[in-house]
């Protein structure tokens, strides 16, 4: 069917207009309110200031991380400063005292060198030295005959001990008898040079007194003497432990060893009535320690029971002549 011209003009009009219509339609869609516009304006600014505060903590963070591992490394560096000005200053003390003991021990050593050589320029003439001989071969043989004496007063006394059941003293003396046997095989099978032994031409430099009576005395007499006191306090204080173990009554005297009191000595420098008595004097003290499970007059120390060196230095009283 064909359309006249006004037909087809009507129906031009009407496309035009619903295509115009259309295209309103959608640009109103895509046009937006004030109000969403600005809250969308807000919400970016709201964004941008937290952004930015999120970074203004990062930085602060970072910075205060900063810091911290800064002032740390101060304190380090500070601590090892301190510790190496304490280790100089630990060595220069160690370097000074150091120096202190070798200047001392220089001095020592120039004492006791003048003291040698003071001893060899006053030595005895040759009839002192002659005269100390003969007397030292005298006591020497007679402290041999004391010997073989001994052994009958010892072999009486331990079967007085067997009879009473003293296990424990009977075995401390059997243990002090072996000791003064193997004392006898040294003193017969060692040959004395007289001649050559410095103790036959040096002088007296100590004075001691017993029983009343000042007695003087050189080097080698006196360190005879202290061997008598110590061997003396050991023994003793076996013989103490002996008796108490023994559930014996406290008895010092009632001891071969202090009886005999001639363990450690070897004839020699002092007289067998000298080194007796100090011997008695350091057995008495270890006795009464052994006994009485104590150290009042001497310690225990590697094994071994030995007295102070202050009661030692009591005891002895020795008094120096220069």
């Amino acid at each position: 069917m064909k359309l006249n011209i006004r037909d087809q003009l009507a129906m031009a009009l009407v496309i035009s207009t619903l295509s115009l219509a259309g295209i309103g339609i959608a640009a109103d869609g895509q046009r937006q309110s004030p109000e969403q516009q600005k809250r969308e304006k807000d919400e970016k600014q709201q964004q941008r200031k937290e952004d930015q505060q999120q970074d203004r903590v990062q930085k602060k963070s970072e910075q205060d991380q900063k810091q911290q591992q800064q002032e740390k490394a101060q304190r380090e560096s500070e601590r090892e400063r301190n510790e190496i000005r304490a280790w100089q200053e630990q060595q220069r003390e160690r370097i000074e005292r150091q120096s202190e003991q070798i200047q001392q021990q220089r001095v020592q050593q120039q004492k006791q060198e003048q003291i040698q050589e003071q001893r060899q320029q006053q030595r005895l003439s040759q009839q002192q030295q002659q005269q100390r001989i003969k007397e030292q071969r005298q006591q020497a043989e007679q402290y041999r005959l004391h010997l073989e004496q001994q052994e009958r007063l010892a072999r009486e006394h331990a079967a007085r001990l067997q009879q009473e059941r003293r296990r424990a003293q009977y075995r401390f003396q059997q243990e002090y008898l072996e000791r003064l046997r193997q004392q006898q095989i040294y003193l017969r099978d060692h040959r004395f040079d007289y001649d050559n032994d410095p103790y036959f031409y040096t002088p007296p430099i100590y004075r001691y007194n017993r029983g009343g009576m000042y007695y003087q005395i050189n080097e080698y007499g006196a360190k005879a003497l202290r061997q008598a006191v110590r061997y003396g306090y050991e023994e003793g204080f076996r013989a103490g432990i002996a008796d108490h173990d023994d559930r014996w009554r406290s008895n010092y005297k009632d001891s071969y060893a202090y009886r005999d009191a001639n363990y450690g000595y070897n004839g020699f420098y002092v007289s067998r009535a000298d080194y007796n008595h100090y011997f008695r004097e350091g057995f008495r003290r270890g006795y009464e320690d052994g006994y009485n499970s104590r150290y009042r007059y001497g310690r225990f120390d590697n094994g071994n029971y030995s007295i102070l060196e202050t009661i030692l230095t009591q005891i002895l009283g020795f008094q120096n002549l220069r």
